[in-house]
């Protein structure tokens, strides 16, 4: 085999090995500071709601329950059905228009600070913490043969892990089927299959994604750490490192004078890699794998008033502030998302809390597009679907406008409707020939709550006739 060949070989097995090598399980070391403190307080908030909130109650029912079987959606004191299936896509558009926004303004605020799999796994780690140790211990651990005291110490971080995650998963199911039935019935062992199957299916996600996936979550599986770069630009605050201050790095003692001794102030402690949550280390520029947590920041800053440097080597800064160019941390890309978002978002709420609690669709007769009565009328023949929203049992009156002459006949003598209930009504309206002016006229259906006027809905129709 000649040299080329050879340094192509040993080339492939390089990448090969690259592209399969296993796993090298990260063991972030745990970090104080106000950072930190922001991320500890928004899993203790989200936490907090998450476990919390099906536990509550709201005008005799569960404050939050995705009622599927009844069809029916219980967000406080709102009451969602399918045909409101609109403002679930509002609610999306609003998620999405959240995320440009502040990806835009502050890079992965998200997945930093909200995200569910950063969420679970600082709370699987905050165990994993109070079991095992610090870092350095956790690493010791490992290396060491298997013994009693490690299996034991190993068998309780899990053992924890997979009550916290069946404890998840439960209230995962709560939220669509009424928690505290579900608890009863998951302590005595009650529950239906498809209730089990949610919360093992859950449970084991919790476990398998914050107890063993990790960083790998981030790095492999989710989306959004690909297709970032495209939404932010040179004015983005980013977690970055100062290369221009804190090189060249090296160790040194604090007594040291770093002009003197021709150093940056980075000591090359590596702090900085040992607190990331993903591995990766900052000093080499922005990356994929960087989630924007700013646990190097609250590092690199401790590390700083420890020397007696100035702190912020490591910081939240923009491309153009790190070139020694202007920068515009609100630019009009910022407001063009925050005027969008906040129009949205206030529209939705206003287009909510003035919904109608009643609905009417109504569908012709597919089969006859018209037929002539013994009395000589032109007849079209409809099905009202009359869908009751509100919490209250109501009565309605119906009636139908557009051409002069119109007559509705149905055959029930009154419509009432059940709370949450749908009723088909059929409906047959008819007019004298001589009034019709056109083949195909608009008519309005008109459905009215007896007990106010302003429980009302109003649906549109064709009346087909012959041509004239």
């Amino acid at each position: 085999m000649s040299e080329a060949e050879k340094i192509q070989t040993a080339a492939t097995d390089e990448v090969e090995q690259s592209l399969y090598a296993k796993r090298q399980k990260i063991y972030p070391r745990e970090v104080h500071g106000i950072f930190a403190a922001l991320r500890t307080s928004g899993v203790l908030a989200l936490l907090g709601l998450y476990y919390i909130i099906p536990w509550l109650m709201w005008d005799g029912h569960q404050a939050v329950l995705f009622d599927l079987p009844a069809r029916k959606f219980y967000i406080l004191g709102l009451v969602f059905w399918p045909q409101d299936f609109f403002y679930l896509t509002l609610l999306l558009i609003i998620a999405t228009l959240s995320l440009f926004f502040f990806t835009a303004l502050a890079g992965r605020l998200w997945c930093g600070y909200a995200c569910p799999q950063t969420v679970w796994t600082e709370a699987f780690l905050w165990i994993e913490r109070r079991v095992e140790g610090t870092r350095p211990q956790q690493m010791k651990r490992d290396k060491e043969a298997m013994s009693l005291k490690k299996f034991r110490v190993k068998a309780s971080k899990h053992l924890i892990w997979i009550v916290f995650s069946l404890f998840t998963g439960l209230t995962f199911v709560g939220y669509f089927s009424p928690m505290r039935e579900l608890a009863v019935n998951f302590v005595n062992w009650n529950l239906g299959p498809w209730e089990m199957f949610w919360i093992f299916f859950y449970g084991f996600a919790t476990y398998g994604n914050a107890g063993w996936l990790r960083e790998q979550v981030c790095t492999y599986m989710c989306p959004y750490a690909r297709f970032q770069s495209a939404m932010i630009d040179k004015d983005t605050l980013i977690i970055s490192y100062d290369e221009e201050r804190g090189e060249p790095r090296g160790a040194r003692k604090k007594t040291v004078d770093p002009k003197e001794a021709g150093l940056g102030h980075c000591i090359d402690c590596t702090i900085c890699v040992q607190v990331c949550p993903t591995g990766i280390d900052i000093r080499d520029g922005l990356q994929y794998q960087c989630i924007g947590c700013a646990a190097c920041i609250d590092a690199c800053d401790d590390v700083m008033d420890r020397m007696g440097y100035p702190r912020g080597l490591v910081r939240y800064t923009t491309e153009n502030i790190l070139s020694g160019k202007a920068t515009h941390i609100f630019r009009p890309r910022i407001f063009v998302y925050a005027v969008i978002l906040a129009a949205i978002t206030i529209g939705s709420f206003t287009a909510i809390m003035g919904r109608s609690p009643i609905a009417l669709d109504v569908i012709r007769d597919r089969n006859t597009l018209f037929r002539e009565t013994n009395e000589g009328l032109i007849e079209n023949v409809y099905i009202l679907k009359v869908i009751n929203m509100d919490k209250e049992e109501h009565e309605y009156s119906l009636s139908v406008t557009g051409i002069p002459g119109l007559n509705l006949k149905m055959d029930a003598f009154e419509i009432v409707v059940k709370s949450g209930e749908v009723v088909e009504l059929p409906v047959r309206v008819s007019i004298d020939p001589y009034n019709l002016q056109e083949r195909s006229s608009e008519i309005s259906f008109h459905l009215n709550a007896l007990e106010g006027d302003d429980l009302s809905v109003t649906e549109k129709a064709r009346f087909l006739g012959p041509r004239r």
